[in-house]
């Protein structure tokens, strides 16, 4: 009896799940699968990026439900495909007002002068630049489209770049509160905000030259794609701001006009019948079929804090990310042995992380290049620190030119609240057994002189393996490492004068650099092996629901005659027979 009242209330429970959560998700999910009308015969695709973009797409399937945005990777791979699609004729950019992530331009900059390339039109209208973030990215990207509107009355307020940092000491000495942090070395200025109440020398030098480097970049890539002389544009940029009949004079853009004067001109191209279509819906609709067979390059995509682990699902719907260290390895891995990979390139857009996360990672890499198969890394907005660390003994390295790299060095610490909870009637008391070191980053206090000596050795040996690494890999020796190594961040442009990449350019072009490493002839095909779960794991992290739930969600399914949850069943047989190593699968359901 008992047992027999256990299995009832989990089917009661799971029935209580199935009726009240899934039906939201599954409409969501409905609603998705669906996919946009085909492309009409004259297209014009209409590029908006106003709104939140990432590098890589979210690898939760379950995010893209309630996350608005777009990624790079899958805006070039769409645009790509649009080159060669007789239905797409023009493409109309919707430029953000303020800056973008540097390497982000730089990667969309490469899309669309390829796009161009095809001989189609391409327009980019703004309704205003406004100096927030890196503009002079906005800026470039613009002016790559070759066709630059701008809306009437808009500002133009690209004049130079700024960045700004809080510093706490001052608030923290107030209150009693100690940033006890040690850093290898003076470059490594993450934690400078709460050491310091200003600029350090060497944090004011890293950053002033960064910054310079991507204003340098920005301006003489516009320059170049807009015809014009650096000097005369860097002139009149830093003489501004302008409305926008004033930057057409200045020839910063091409034409002032709203943007459904630029839709009218684009469809007017494009001929008799000429549609506008969200380049969301064209990048989600139907892709063109990767071949089943002959040599392939994986491709791997990293974006987010690189963590020890296996990812547990946290909130499905979330839209941020992190870089496990378990299932990146295991993917690497898994392209390690695939029989049709030649060669692999990783996408990696990281601030950093664990130093043994990244190890592990890195391990992995070494472990696919001894098989033979060639590793190319491809840098996006950020591969500094442990994102350096895991690129470090790549095959190649490729970086955009705004890439912000390096950063060979570690932090490493703690707050120490004591005196400051002391004043609200709150005593940290520390009791422990064993060697000292147990309590060292307790709360209550500060580094003891024996405490401090301890973690000094510590950081000493992750600074001394990270630099080992850089050597090993890009061919250096170790002193030579340590000069250019401090903490400090470098650019794409920068990092390749110094050795520490190997090429500028963007993701196609490590697929060229792979390509060549592996000797391989002809159009490669691209396999996706990024880490990723199903939906329906994703859903089951959402509820809660078990291996068991899911056979009672199955009952339920019979028994109701559901199709929307028929489609959830066919998911889990799907993600069953994946778990299981099955190679050979096919869609159950037409898109």
């Amino acid at each position: 009896m008992k047992q027999f009242l256990i299995t009832a209330a989990g089917v009661f429970a799971g029935l209580l799940i199935f009726m009240i959560g899934v039906p939201f998700v599954l409409l969501a999910m409905a609603a998705s699968a669906a996919g946009p009308a085909p492309t009409p015969p004259r297209a014009v695709l209409e590029l908006d990026l106003r709104g939140p973009l990432s590098d890589q797409s979210p690898r939760n399937p379950l995010a893209s439900l309630t996350r608005r945005g777009q990624s790079a990777m899958s805006i070039i791979e769409a645009l790509r495909r649009a080159e060669t699609d007789d239905h797409v004729r023009a493409l109309l950019v919707r430029l953000p007002e303020g800056g973008m992530e540097p390497g982000l331009a730089d990667e969309l900059r490469l899309g669309l002068t390829h796009f161009r390339a095809s001989g189609k039109p391409v327009i980019a209208h703004s309704q205003g630049l406004y100096p927030s973030g890196m503009v002079t990215a906005t800026y470039m990207l613009g002016a790559s489209a070759g066709d630059l509107w701008m809306q009437p009355g808009a500002s133009f307020q690209v004049t130079g770049l700024a960045n700004e940092d809080l510093f706490f000491k001052g608030f923290f000495d107030k209150h009693g509160i100690k940033a006890d942090y040690e850093q290898r070395y003076q470059y490594k200025n993450a934690v400078n905000g709460y050491l310091y109440d200003d600029y350090t020398a060497a944090h004011r030098e890293a950053e002033l030259s960064w910054l310079g480097s991507i204003y340098a970049t920005d301006l003489a890539t516009a320059a170049a794609d807009r015809k014009l002389d650096l000097t005369v544009l860097k002139t009149a940029i830093e003489a501004g701001p302008y409305l926008a009949d004033e930057a057409l004079k200045l020839r910063l853009i091409d034409h002032v006009g709203q943007v459904h004067e630029a839709q009218a001109s684009l469809l007017k191209a494009a001929g008799p019948g000429a549609a506008m279509v969200e380049f969301e819906d064209y990048a989600h609709g139907r892709r063109l079929r990767e071949p089943g067979a002959g040599p392939a390059i994986a491709v791997i995509e990293a974006e987010g804090d690189i963590v020890t682990g296996a990812d547990q699902g946290g909130n499905p719907f979330s839209g941020g990310s992190s870089i496990h260290s378990d299932d990146m390895a295991d993917a690497i891995y898994a392209a390690m042995k695939a029989k049709d990979v030649k060669a692999i390139v990783l996408r990696v857009n990281s601030p950093g992380g664990s130093d043994t996360a990244s190890e592990q990672i890195l391990d992995a890499i070494r472990a696919a290049k001894a098989a033979g198969k060639p590793v190319v890394v491809s840098m996006g907005t950020y591969a500094a620190s442990g994102g350096y660390w895991i690129s470090s003994e790549a095959s190649a390295i490729v970086a955009e030119p705004s890439t912000l790299t390096g950063s060979i060095g570690v932090f490493g610490g703690k707050f120490a609240l004591g005196p400051a909870l002391e004043k609200f009637g709150v005593n940290v008391r520390q009791l422990g057994v064993g060697s000292p070191y147990a309590g060292a980053f307790g709360l209550g206090r500060e580094f003891s002189p024996a405490d401090r000596a301890a973690f000094a050795r510590w950081m000493d040996r992750i600074y001394d393996n990270f630099v080992a690494r850089v050597a090993v890999g890009r061919h250096l020796p170790a002193d030579r490492v340590r000069e250019i190594a401090k903490g400090h961040v470098w650019t794409g442009v920068q990092a390749k004068d110094l050795g520490l990449v190997d090429e500028i350019g963007g993701f196609y072009q490590a697929v060229d650099r792979a390509k060549t490493l592996a000797r391989m002839t002809g159009e490669p095909r691209l396999k996706r092996m990024s880490p990723s779960g199903s939906s329906l794991e994703a859903l089951q992290k959402l509820l809660g629901v078990s291996a068991a739930s899911a056979r009672t969600l199955a009952a339920a399914a019979w028994v109701f005659g559901d199709p929307r949850a028929q489609a959830v069943l066919d998911e889990i047989g799907q993600a069953r027979l994946r778990g299981q190593g099955a190679l050979v699968l096919a869609p159950t359901r037409v898109r």
